[in-house]
């Protein structure tokens, strides 16, 4: 098939082939995303205009490789509209950068991770194991008590929650 300009309209099939869909998926993104709306002439048969193959390609990223959901996406949609989408699609870095920062900033308003919130009580516990068997001199690493960043102890939980489902993983293994 001889490339085509790139102003030119395509077919779902070389829509599904050039962003590596399936056409079922298109469709079902038709039935999910009300801004993507191919041109359809006799028959049923659809034609992307290039906004729309820009539009699907900025879905497709955030679903695929930024791990949102539909309704994350339609969100992203309505707040930021379609403009921002496509802009990811055609590859606009500041777009991208744009989402980033949405997403760290939903990431900070939701508050700490699931995992650490599980751990919180834990790292609790490790603390007071730590500071009642240290001397009390204060040394690092020897039961002081040193101030930690939001960030640090969000890692630090997490970590350990890690660290105690491989412990259980590994005491069903036995």
């Amino acid at each position: 098939m001889a490339d085509k300009a790139a102003d030119a309209f395509r077919t779902i099939s070389e829509v599904a082939d050039d962003l590596d869909l399936p056409q079922h998926v298109l469709r079902f993104w038709e039935t999910r995303f009300n801004q993507i709306r191919p041109m359809k002439r006799g028959g049923g048969r659809r034609y992307y205009r290039p906004q729309d193959v820009d539009l699907i390609r900025g879905i497709r990223h955030l679903l695929y490789d930024e791990g949102y959901t539909i309704k994350g996406v339609q969100k992203i949609l309505k707040e930021s509209g379609v403009g921002q989408v496509a802009a990811i699609g055609a590859g606009d870095s500041d777009a991208l950068q744009a989402v980033a920062a949405r997403k760290a900033k939903v990431a900070n308003d939701r508050g700490r991770s699931p995992a650490a919130k599980a751990a919180d009580p834990l790292l609790g516990e490790a603390r007071g194991r730590a500071e009642r068997s240290g001397d009390g001199k204060g040394a690092p690493g020897e039961g002081a008590s040193m101030p930690l960043s939001g960030d640090h102890r969000n890692l630090l939980q997490e970590a350990l929650f890690d660290l105690l489902e491989c412990k259980r993983l590994l005491d069903q293994a036995r």
